[in-house]
């Protein structure tokens, strides 16, 4: 019998009832994609925190782990945003 293997982002979800499945941070309709944009734009977890307050350090961490395991997809996502706008 094979052993689960442990997901390495537990706090990042798909649920096709928000936001299209993208990747949101359980428990909350926040995309990854969002938390990366506020990254790129402050660069400080306690911002971060300020304009997300249902996260926690731990939420951004994984956020920001999730788009480097899946770069291309986020990025993809970020520029769709963008173009929208």
């Amino acid at each position: 019998m094979a052993l689960a293997q442990p997901v390495p982002f537990p706090r990042i979800v798909r649920d096709p009832r928000i936001h299209g499945s993208e990747p949101v941070v359980r428990g909350t309709r926040v995309p990854v994609r969002a938390i990366l944009v506020a990254w790129r734009e402050y660069r400080d977890v306690p911002t971060l925190l300020e304009a997300y307050p249902r996260l926690t350090e731990d939420d951004i961490g994984q956020a920001l782990g999730y788009y480097e395991a899946h770069r291309q997809e986020l990025d993809e996502l970020i520029q769709a945003q963008l173009a929208d706008d």
